[in-house]
């Protein structure tokens, strides 16, 4: 009973620094503040990571220390940390930590998940540092894309002035431009004309502008301020013929190759390393490196005419291509600054029209002759109203009574009309007109009008009453 007590104390002990093993990463024998190594870290005994020795470069001798400052050996049986009167941790022997981690997968079978994460995790940093590196290797080389850069030449003539007041617009003179701008550019950043160039030369008719005055040149300096175009101004009449040299500015530099080296390699300007490289491909396909020392080129009939040797190292390339290497050549356009009048007939609009319409659309004008129409109006009525005066005036002074009579019925005829009186007044004041038959008609229907009218006021006054 006592022998199942104490095998199941040990259990119960084991399981718990299995837990604490997989939960806080610490081993048996080790103080309670330790902690094994982060997940990422390799696992297994003390030394270099992945088991491996000390990284050293390939090529050199372990790095040794002075004689004098070694410091002398401790006894045998003793640790340096034991002469120097330190404690020394007592850690558990490497075959029980061991042990313990193989007796890991029999106890808790969910470790080997936590293992296996461990081992994708190294595989993982494994993985990103690599193409970490990759990524700055790539940024190193050159990564170019060919774009179209459109180029626009133009030139404009001034004609003389005599009449001129400065002694610019006295003398005919023409300019040229030259600017251009990239095609398709993908990039929202707008790079200047200037910056695609090395060098910008024209060459003017010499006959023209002398031996001294024909060449304008435009070279790029350390302090160059980048430009959107170029301009030439210069004094004449006459056309000119002038040619362009522009020089690319190639990043890397690039260079022409000799002709021979051309067609043996099949380019004709390209980078330095560009050229080493196609080198190496030429030699590696005719199988030129000597089978027995490497470093050696055994160069075949035409290696042999371009570099002038039948056998040299490998090194010394890169030395004998400079003489080989020529400046690139330039983009060369032939150009005619034109000074004849290019006229042509085109139809323009003619300024009148433009005055009428806004004549038209002017709106003080209108309001202007509004104005004086409503006076003119006034006007005439009032001289309307002074010769009805007059006439007035003349009949009566002619025939008195006669115009007073006129003047009464004209009157009467006007009061009828304006009272809506219809009939004969002289009748209708007599007794007799009343007598006749339509009279009794008139008068029910006078007295019915004035029942129903009676009888609706009587309906309302009671219905506001009930209300």
């Amino acid at each position: 009973m006592a022998a199942d007590e104490v095998a199941g104390g040990a259990r119960k002990a084991t399981k718990s620094k299995l837990f604490e093993f997989l939960v806080h990463g610490v081993r048996p024998g080790m103080p309670s503040g330790a902690r094994m190594p982060h997940q990422g870290a390799p696992m297994g005994p003390p030394g270099s990571p992945y088991m491996g020795s000390p990284a050293v470069r390939p090529g050199l001798a372990p790095a040794g220390m002075e004689p004098a400052r070694k410091r002398a050996a401790p006894p045998p049986g003793q640790s340096q940390a034991q002469s120097q009167g330190q404690p020394v941790p007592t850690a558990p022997p490497l075959t029980a930590a061991l042990f313990f981690l193989l007796q890991i997968r029999e106890l808790v079978p969910e470790s080997q998940a936590y293992m296996d994460l461990l081992a994708f995790e190294r595989k993982l940093d494994q993985t990103i540092m690599r193409k970490r590196v990759d990524i700055q290797e790539a940024l190193k080389r050159p990564m170019k894309q060919k774009r179209k850069l459109r180029l626009y030449i133009s030139n404009t003539f001034n004609p003389a002035k005599p009449d001129a007041e400065d002694s610019d617009g006295s003398i005919a003179s023409w300019e040229l431009r030259v600017e251009g701008k990239l095609l398709d550019d993908p990039s929202k950043q707008k790079r200047k004309f200037s910056s695609f160039f090395k060098s910008l030369v024209i060459e003017l008719d010499k006959d023209l502008y002398g031996p001294d005055n024909h060449l304008v040149e435009w070279h790029r300096t350390p302090t160059t301020q980048e430009t959107d175009g170029f301009q030439v101004k210069r004094p004449g009449d006459l056309s000119v013929r002038c040619t362009l040299l522009l020089m690319l500015d190639y990043q890397p530099p690039q260079f022409k190759l000799d002709p021979r080296l051309a067609r043996l390699l099949g380019l004709h300007t390209q980078s330095r390393s560009a050229i080493v490289q196609a080198l190496w491909q030429y030699v590696k396909t005719n199988r030129l490196q000597d089978s027995h020392d490497k470093e050696y080129i055994n160069g075949d009939k035409y290696f042999q005419q371009i570099f002038d040797c039948p056998r040299l190292k490998f090194s010394e390339i890169p030395q004998r291509l400079t003489a080989l290497l020529l400046p690139p050549d330039p983009i060369v356009i032939n150009h005619v600054i034109s000074v004849d009048p290019s006229d042509i007939d085109v139809e323009v609009e003619e300024p009148l029209k433009g005055q009428m319409s806004s004549f038209l659309l002017s709106t003080a004008n209108q309001q202007e002759i509004s104005a004086l129409d409503s006076k003119i109006h006034e006007t005439i009525e009032s001289i309307n109203q002074l010769k009805i005066q007059r006439d007035f005036m003349l009949s009566f002074s002619r025939d008195p009574k006669g115009y007073v009579q006129d003047l009464l019925r004209s009157q009467s005829r006007d009061l009828k009309v304006m009272t809506d009186v219809a009939g004969n007044p002289e009748e209708e004041r007599r007794a007799e007109f009343y007598h006749q038959p339509w009279s009794q008609e008139a008068v029910s229907r006078y007295f019915y009008c004035k029942i129903q009218q009676r009888r609706q006021e009587l309906e309302q006054s009671l219905v506001v009453r009930n209300t």
